[in-house]
Parts: C-alpha cells; sequence; structure tokens
C-alpha cells in the first residue's frame, strides 16, 4: 500500500476527479486500481519516485513499471501506463518533455524540443549519441526545454532546445539540436530543474559549472556578472561554500544547493545546512531579497542541532525541506496552496508546516518531497535491495576502484573492480574472462561486470557464457561442508578473525556465509590467499561496527538507526555490509 499526499494545483493533470482544482491541505492520493493485483509483490508496487511538471505527472514504482497522468481534454482523466519497458531505473519531466532511464542504461524521450513530428512519441535519444562507446547512461535530469545525459563515461550530454545556451553552445550556432550534443567531459552529477532553462555540472574534482539563464542571478556567478542574462559557455562558480555538494535543484529563477559539512567526529552525522541564489519575490529563495551568490539561508527552525535536512525538492517559485526531526519547512509562492499551509499566502521566508498523520511514521528518512509545477507530493519510499544493487554498482564503477583493464572487441579498454574479481575468480578465471571480454562490445561488457558486481542476471545469454567461471550454490554447499563437518577440519579455520583498533574480533564463517553475499564469495576464493584475519578496518567507527556486530548474531539492524547516515560508509568490505544489510532492513 503507497502512502502518498497531494497539495497545490489539481490540474495539468487533474489527479482527482471530484476535488477543487486548488487543495490547500495535504489529502491522501490513491490509485484507482490500488487494489487491483493483490499476489503481486507488494515491494514492487511500492513508489520509487514521483516527477511531476506542468503538463505530465508520472508515478515509479519499484517493480519498474510507471504510471502517467497526461494533461488530456478527457474529463474521465484515466491514467496512462508507460508502454516503453518494464525496467525503468529513473524517470524525469520538464515542461514538454519527458525522459526514462532504463537499467540497461537507455534513455526514451519525447516532447516538442525531442521530436517536433512527434511530440507524442518515445525515441531512444542515448542511440543518438555519435560516439557508440557512449551511450550507456547512467542518470538524466530534464530542463524546462533540454534533457541531460550523463554516461557511464562521466560525460554529459544535452539535447533540446539552446534558447538561453542551457547547452553550452552560443545560441546563433546552435538553437537547438535532436541528437544528444557532448557538452562537458569528467562530471559526475548534473543538475537542473523541470522549469528551469540553466544547468549545473560538478566535475570529477568536484569544481562546479553552469550554464544558460542567468537573467536573475540564479547561476550565482557574483554581482559583477547579474546583468549577464544568458550565460552560453559552460563557466566555472566561484565562491562555492565549503563542503560536500549533496544536491541542486533549480526553480525558475533561482536556484537551492544543499552542502554537507565535514564533519571532525567520526560519531556525529554530518550537518547539512541549504545555500541559495537568485530572485526572491514570490520565489522559493528563503529570504527577503535578491542573491548574486550561494548563501545560506538562515532560520531558527535549521538551528537545532539534533535536526538535520533529510530530503528538499524545488518547484516552479516554492521549495519545501524534509528534517530528520520529522519537520516540513517550506518558503515561496502559495497562489496553488503548493505549500500545503492551509491558505494561499505566500512566504518569502521559511516557515514550518503541520505535517499530517501519517501511516508509515516509524522512520522520517523513509519519506521524500517532490515539487512539480505549482504542486506538492509527500510519499512513502523507504530504502529498497533494487537501490542497494544501483548504490553497490555505482560504487563500483567509480574510477579509483577500477584497477584491473579489459579491452573489447574494438580495442577500447574497460577498467574493473580488483576487489570483487579477487573473492570470486582466480587467476585462470580472469583470463577466461578477458578472452569473454575481447569479444564483447563496451555495453555488454558494463552488463557482465555489473552481473558479477551484483550477483544477478540481467543479460541471460551473457550470463551463459560467464556462469562456468563465477562460484555456484553448489561450492557454497561443499565449503560449508568442508568447513564445519569435516572432523579433521583445524578449529582455528572456522573462525574469522578482525582485527580492529589493536583489539581481536571472532565472527564464526558460517554466519558470515549465511549473511553475506561478498563474505560468501571471499571463504569460496580459490586463490591461494587462506588468510582468515583483516586488519585494514581501523576506519570503521565504533557505532558503525557495532550495528555491524549485532547484525553478525541477529540478523537485523538497530531501530534507531538512520540508514541514509550509514549509507556513506563505504570504504571497506564491513562498509559496504553495513550499506548492503541496512538496505535489506528496509525493505
Amino acid at each position: 500500500m503507497n502512502e502518498i499526499l497531494f497539495f497545490g494545483r489539481n490540474k495539468y493533470p487533474k489527479l482527482f476527479k471530484n476535488k477543487p482544482e486548488i487543495i490547500i491541505k495535504p489529502i491522501q492520493f490513491k490509485f484507482e486500481n490500488e487494489n487491483e493485483n493483490e499476489n503481486e509483490n507488494e515491494n514492487g508496487k511500492q513508489i520509487k519516485q514521483i516527477s511531476s511538471s506542468s503538463f505530465s505527472t508520472i508515478f515509479l514504482f519499484e517493480n519498474g513499471k510507471a504510471i502517467e497522468y497526461l494533461n488530456e481534454n478527457d474529463s474521465k482523466q484515466n491514467p496512462e501506463k508507460i508502454q516503453i519497458e518494464e525496467n525503468i531505473q529513473k524517470v524525469t519531466v520538464g515542461w514538454e518533455n519527458e525522459a526514462i532511464l532504463t537499467k540497461e542504461g537507455n534513455v526514451f524521450a519525447k516532447g516538442y524540443d525531442i521530436n517536433p513530428k512527434n511530440t507524442k512519441e518515445f525515441i531512444n535519444i542515448s542511440s543518438l549519441i555519435e560516439d557508440p562507446n557512449d551511450r550507456i547512461i547512467q542518470d538524466i535530469v530534464s530542463g524546462r526545454s533540454s534533457i541531460y545525459l550523463l554516461t557511464s563515461n562521466q560525460n554529459v550530454y544535452g539535447i533540446g532546445s539552446n534558447q538561453y545556451g542551457q547547452l553550452g553552445f552560443d545560441y546563433q550556432t546552435l538553437k537547438k539540436t535532436e541528437k544528444p550534443i557532448l557538452m562537458m567531459k569528467n562530471v559526475s552529477k548534473i543538475f537542473s530543474g523541470n522549469i528551469s532553462f540553466y544547468v549545473f555540472l560538478l566535475n570529477s574534482n568536484k569544481e562546479l559549472f553552469g550554464c544558460g539563464d542567468n537573467e536573475k542571478g540564479q547561476l550565482g556567478l557574483g554581482e559583477s556578472r547579474r546583468k549577464e542574462t544568458k550565460i552560453q559557455k559552460l563557466t566555472q562558480i566561484q565562491n562555492i561554500p565549503k563542503g560536500k555538494i549533496i544536491d541542486i535543484q533549480c526553480g525558475f529563477l533561482y536556484s537551492i544547493m544543499l552542502i554537507e559539512n565535514e564533519n571532525e567526529n567520526e560519531d556525529e552525522n554530518p550537518k547539512r545546512k541549504l545555500y541559495s541564489c537568485g530572485f526572491y519575490r514570490n520565489n522559493g529563495l528563503g529570504k527577503n531579497e535578491n542573491t548574486y551568490e550561494f548563501t545560506e539561508i538562515k532560520s531558527s527552525l535549521f538551528e537545532n542541532d539534533d535536526n538535520n535536512i533529510l530530503d528538499f525538492s524545488v518547484g516552479n517559485a516554492h521549495t519545501l525541506i524534509l528534517t530528520s526531526n520529522s519537520k516540513i519547512i517550506g518558503f515561496g509562492n502559495n497562489y496553488y496552496g503548493q505549500l500545503g499551509t492551509g491558505d494561499k499566502e505566500d512566504q518569502l521566508i521559511p516557515i514550518q508546516i503541520e505535517l499530517p498523520k501519517l501511516r508509515f511514521n516509524e522512520n522520517i528518512s523513509n519519506y521524500h518531497i517532490s515539487c512539480g509545477y505549482h504542486k506538492s507530493f509527500l510519499y512513502y519510499s523507504p530504502l529498497s535491495f533494487s537501490n542497494l544493487e544501483e548504490d553497490l554498482i555505482n560504487l563500483f564503477e567509480r574510477k579509483e576502484f577500477c584497477d584491473i583493464s579489459f579491452k573489447t572487441e574494438n580495442g577500447e579498454i574497460i577498467k574493473a573492480h580488483k576487489l570483487i574479481l579477487k573473492y570470486r575468480l582466480n587467476q585462470n578465471q580472469i583470463e577466461k574472462l578477458q578472452e569473454i571480454i575481447s569479444k564483447k562490445s563496451i555495453k555488454e561488457s558494463n552488463q557482465i561486470f555489473e552481473m558479477i558486481y551484483s550477483n544477478r542476471i540481467i543479460n541471460p545469454k551473457l550470463y551463459s557464457e560467464i556462469k562456468e567461471i563465477i562460484n555456484s550454490n553448489e561450492k557454497i554447499e561443499e565449503t560449508m561442508k568442508r568447513i564445519y563437518l569435516n572432523e579433521n577440519e583445524n578449529e582455528n579455520e572456522k573462525d574469522f578473525i578482525i582485527e580492529r583498533k589493536e583489539k581481536q574480533y571472532k565472527f564464526p564463517k558460517l554466519i558470515l556465509i549465511m549473511r553475506s553475499e561478498l563474505y560468501r564469495g571471499m571463504f569460496l576464493s580459490v586463490t591461494n590467499d587462506k588468510s582468515n584475519k583483516v586488519t585494514d578496518y581501523s576506519e570503521l567507527s565504533n557505532k558503525s561496527f557495532q550495528i555491524f556486530e549485532y547484525w553478525i548474531y541477529s540478523n537485523q539492524i538497530k531501530d534507531d538507526i538512520q540508514i541514509t547516515q550509514e549509507k556513506s560508509l563505504i570504504l571497506c568490505l564491513f562498509k559496504l555490509e553495513l550499506i548492503y544489510f541496512l538496505t535489506i532492513k528496509s525493505k
């Protein structure tokens, strides 16, 4: 059962048949067919993401299916199911464009600036990228009239309108493009908004660049450049607040940035702060004056040390924030009730919004906010196993972990993660894998490594070629029997010893095999490394180690753990295990 609360403009599209156009207090949204298909897996029906703009709202479910509500003249307003593929990973909706990212890395999109000949037809825009080795897409973001694609090679492409230079090119030279055009290389994240004519790109060196509409200073370039209304070349944004950029969301004339400060005390969660720039009047800037550089949004509502920002979202001209002490904070335009305050009064500075009684209120971090054009959603979406696989795959694809090179059929080099290969394959098997990769394309090679990393079948044909070199369940059973049923087995080999901060901890291998796919692979290793102790786990905080130890013996995660905060522990095997089982706990 999904829990979705809606408030704002009930039009374009009309989500409630028997409700007024303006809904000023949150009300429960229900799908017309919510009670159907009762035998379907409940986790599959769970909401994963909501993306909404001016004329469309898409609900994405954990099972990879989606329902789209369109702005139709039909008074029945029946939901239209997207029939692209049933393995959708992400959706994004712009002013008059939509894009779908599949788990294979393909992007299907539609809209006037994408396919003007047939604006309602989805086309595979990732296949139009000129470089065939750059067609596996990792992330997508919609602007008002453009769509941005981040490839697995960390390159960003743009497609659609370049009216304000939002594709990073001079408008007179390139007014629009119906094929993705390369904007920048070595990019880690892309940020834009469904109503925005501008975009931000964060490179691998943590430098921020932007281009597009700067009429009200929404790019944060400073007072000296506020008269430059069109930034038609990617330009580095200076004077960025210190800390890690978690997210940037863009409204029509303003931008909001979420920064996570570095925390010297490893047992405390890093503090997060919001910064904004752009035009304040009738907008969700959080201030009562224009700001041309990113400056902190200050309010007594954020000053509590125990309070932290879990999630935020930006619409056309309003912003909503969800905090760890179960507060919803909002500011900006409220003419259509999109702030959920119960009235239609605009709010220039942050105010607390009365939180309705939630059905699933055991962990506020499982809730998320999504702002569309004059509308807002608060919905329940806990972490799931599918989120875990995506996190691990993204982690393993990071360049600093990719230290074994393979050559594909066209001579391109693809790098794999030594940590996983070490515990799943021996040298002969790695050589066999190299032989297989040498006959495959970049796309097929990426799918092969994804199956090895995540231990799930995403391409049966390719899996049939590699399954003989991956450890099987039969080997797991044989290893368990050898270790635990053989009376001649050395007793010391039945334990896995961890040396940490000059202390030794013993964990039964049987327990680890039963609990963990990663440790299962480690103990099934056919390499010559028979060591039963690991000493390089001093980085793990006391709190995190206690969580792990508790899980080992109880197969449970303590109820007071904030799962989203623990996801940052990814520097060693134990930290990977924490991500793995904290995520499973939240299913």
